[in-house]
């Protein structure tokens, strides 16, 4: 089955083209700078070639139908019809408790992922505008919706609750969501295939670490905890968000700096994080640069940033009793050598050993755990559009 991955964004819609019997790649792309005057779609060709087309894209509409144009193009096309796709499969970033598994997109289901748009004001219209714009274009294609926040949904109420007055959870639903749900469990599954083990038996740490990051905590195939909370902001420092903070140092910035609420979110979602601390860059790899330099604040940032990974994986790890696989994932975990090192070493007091030289791969699938170590520590690039594809081919099929 050819399905259509979409990820729409405010002003950008990413997509894959995906044989879900093959889970071949058949084409990739996508949007930037929707309603702007310089507007582009970029796409990968198959022998790796890449093309840039500058044209007027107004709406998101227009962006998903250049993004169909191409597909189809006589000389650049993957398909020769848009017959050929067979269900769209769409990333939708915040479901609440509304959701806790991929379902088919309906009026009903398009309504209550609306009422989630108070707790992702930036995601979840951007969203519903693609699913939209698919509906316009191709009214007769199945759609699915894959929530970034179902998969943490079996997280027990301990875990999700913030301990604030019961009605903030009652009345207003805020409480721990989490996110990345999608990349967590589809490295978690793939981990326990790369190593022959059982995913329902094992105690698992997942860590998705790039310009957003988000650990979780994995029982038996389940999420039982994860760090980003009602909202992407909280738990690890990230290339522009703050991570975990004293809710009392905000409110007292806000009086000291002026900000309202809008302001205090521009704070801590853009200004803040590896880009706030370090001044140079929200970038990883330009702060390895700027270590080499001698740069202090650049050496501060890769110490705040690798301690939080590593507090975050000695907490989860006394949640699950102990751990039998640690996966790094993500534009940093699945690149970044020096910080999977210094964090494998640093867990050495509960039986994990370090394998130098199999730590030398970059993006690929990798144990970097000697095989000696009472852990097994793997690198497993996420596929996050896969995944989707999956979940959409299966209910689909379902119908």
């Amino acid at each position: 089955m050819k399905i259509l991955v979409l990820n729409c964004g405010s002003s950008s819609v990413k997509y894959k083209l995906i044989d879900s019997a093959t889970k071949a790649v058949l084409a990739e792309g996508g949007v930037e700078k929707i309603g702007l005057p310089d507007s582009f779609l970029k796409f990968k060709r198959p022998d790796g070639t890449k093309e840039t087309i500058v044209t007027d894209m107004p709406t998101a509409k227009e962006a998903v139908k250049n993004v169909l144009d191409i597909l189809t193009d006589p000389k650049e096309g993957a398909i020769k019809s848009l017959d050929e796709i067979q269900a769209v499969g769409h990333r939708v970033v915040h479901g609440m408790d509304k959701f806790n598994k991929s379902v088919l997109i309906t009026p009903e289901v398009i309504e209550k992922v609306k009422e989630c748009y108070t707790v992702a004001p930036l995601h979840n219209p951007a969203n519903i505008t693609g699913i939209e714009a698919v509906t316009d274009l191709l009214p007769q294609v199945p759609q699915v919706a894959v929530f970034d926040t179902a998969f943490h949904q079996t997280m027990p109420a301990e875990a999700y609750m913030y301990a604030l007055p019961y009605e903030a959870y009652d009345k207003y639903g805020v409480r721990r969501y989490g996110f990345h749900g999608t990349s967590h469990r589809y490295v978690s599954r793939r981990a326990c295939e790369f190593l022959g083990l059982d995913y329902e038996k094992q105690r698992i740490i997942t860590c998705h670490i790039g310009n957003g990051g988000s650990i979780t905590a994995i029982r038996d195939g389940k999420s039982v905890d994860t760090s980003m909370g009602l909202t992407p902001t909280e738990g690890l420092m990230m290339g522009t968000r703050c991570g975990d903070v004293d809710p009392g140092a905000l409110v007292y910035l806000m009086k000291e700096l002026n900000l309202d609420a809008d302001g205090l979110l521009n704070y801590i979602n853009k200004k803040s994080g590896v880009l706030g601390v370090s001044g140079v860059s929200s970038d990883m790899r330009d702060i390895e640069d700027a270590i080499a330099r001698g740069d202090e604040h650049a050496r501060l940032v890769m110490d705040m940033y690798e301690y939080r990974i590593l507090k975050y994986i000695g907490a989860y790890t006394a949640v699950l009793g102990g751990v039998d696989v640690i996966v790094f994932t993500g534009g940093v975990g699945e690149n970044q050598l020096g910080t999977r090192e210094k964090i494998c070493r640093k867990l050495a007091f509960m039986g994990v050993t370090f394998d130098a030289e199999a730590n030398k791969a970059r993006g690929k699938e990798v144990e970097i755990s000697g095989p000696d170590s009472k852990v097994h520590v793997v690198v497993i690039p996420t596929d996050e559009e896969l995944m989707i594809a999956t979940d959409t081919a299966a209910i689909v099929g379902e119908k």
